[in-house]
């Protein structure tokens, strides 16, 4: 299998995390997460740490400058060799540009699955959604609830609402979204990028979803 790129795009709650998951196992390749290095420098307890931490917890987006640089030197990392997948990466244009240009100095080709959900429907997702904070596992109540009420099935953890999923900060996300991701998905389709269109809320689940990705991206391969 070449080196691929594959850009997982969606509004939050649209499913991508999953997806990821999913197609890490299948594809083989690493799942890099932009949200979950976000948080990870949060527990930092520097001033870029606390930064951070203030901009998710009102739902804003984090300086273009620091997360190309985090991605950047991600995919340059030697697990990347046969390829990644981007999960919450990129959110503006600017970060769209700043990619297409790293992809193509290292010779690597794109594609982007756009995972469609309405809005009610996300708003449901999140407003179920809890992480344990001990492994950081995602449960939902809509898709992957824990066993035991509130409770983590890997360590019996108590489950936490995430700073960003909070019903207001869900509200900004969703807006920031519109406004400065949303065009993110013109400029790759100008720019001649691959992008599949999946009903992100198909009646298949997760795992039907994550298989017909892995088609798409088995008969893009061999063509």
């Amino acid at each position: 299998m070449s080196r691929l790129c594959l850009i997982l795009f969606g509004p939050p709650g649209s499913g991508k995390g999953t997806q990821a998951k999913l197609l890490r196992q299948s594809l083989a390749v690493p799942h890099i997460s932009t949200g979950d290095m976000l948080r990870e420098r949060m527990e930092h307890l520097d001033e870029l740490g606390s930064q951070v931490a203030e901009m998710l917890r009102s739902g804003g987006l984090v300086p273009d400058e620091t997360v190309n640089v985090m991605v950047e030197d991600r995919i340059a990392q030697p697990d990347c060799g046969k390829g990644f997948i981007l999960d919450g990466y990129p959110r503006t244009v600017n970060q769209a540009a700043i990619l297409s240009g790293l992809l193509e100095s290292h010779n690597v080709a794109a594609t982007l699955v756009y995972l469609k959900v309405d809005y009610n429907v996300i708003m449901a997702r999140l407003a179920g959604r809890r992480q344990c904070p001990a492994c950081g596992t995602l449960f939902s109540h809509s898709a992957g609830a824990p066993t035991g009420p509130e409770v983590c099935d890997h360590d019996g953890a108590q489950l936490v609402i995430r700073e960003d999923d909070r019903q207001e900060v869900v509200a900004e996300r969703l807006k920031a979204y519109h406004r400065q991701t949303a065009p993110v998905l013109e400029y790759f389709k100008s720019a001649g990028v691959p992008v599949w269109e999946v009903d992100g809320a198909s009646p298949e689940g997760p795992q039907g979803i994550a298989r017909r990705v892995r088609s798409l991206i088995e008969e893009k391969l061999v063509s």
